[in-house]
């Protein structure tokens, strides 16, 4: 191996590391203004706290008795997922995805197209897509391991 692509592979090896330890932080931080800022990045200047997400999950929260979570027309899955979502969303796209892939049986409605999707997104106070419901138990937004936490849980 040359000494220049030994350097090179050195340095690769070295910004690998370097941005592996702050894959997935977020940090808050004041500045000289008072003005709160969040980011993946620490500031240049001063200190900043690591923030800790909490998975968005509502679990004592009673449903309206309005809202069915139960798929019409089917045998009832293990457990019932209803998804309230929008065409629009990126989020909802890959909540559909990983439910086809994983076998998740699944009923969506649109709140933007489906009069029955539209009223209980009201009901449930929704502020923005998708709503998951398992049960009766509520996500607000995606991720995989926040869903199979709250499904398996």
């Amino acid at each position: 191996m040359t000494h220049k692509r030994y350097t090179t592979l050195l340095f690769s090896i070295m910004l690998l590391a370097i941005s592996g330890s702050s894959f997935g932080q977020i940090y808050k931080w004041v500045d000289e203004a008072g003005k709160t800022h969040f980011s993946s990045s620490p500031p240049t200047r001063g200190e900043a706290e690591i923030v800790k997400p909490k998975i968005n999950t509502y679990t004592s929260r009673k449903l309206p008795d309005s809202v069915n979570t139960k798929p019409r027309g089917k045998k009832s899955p293990r457990k019932s997922v209803v998804m309230y979502s929008a065409v629009w969303c990126g989020i909802c796209k890959n909540a559909k995805r990983y439910f086809n892939q994983n076998g998740i049986a699944f009923k969506e409605y649109d709140i933007e197209t489906s009069t029955k999707g539209r009223r209980d997104y009201k009901k449930l106070g929704g502020r923005g897509v998708p709503i998951i419901l398992v049960g009766k138990k509520r996500i607000n937004g995606f991720t995989p391991n926040s869903f199979k936490a709250l499904y398996d849980g």
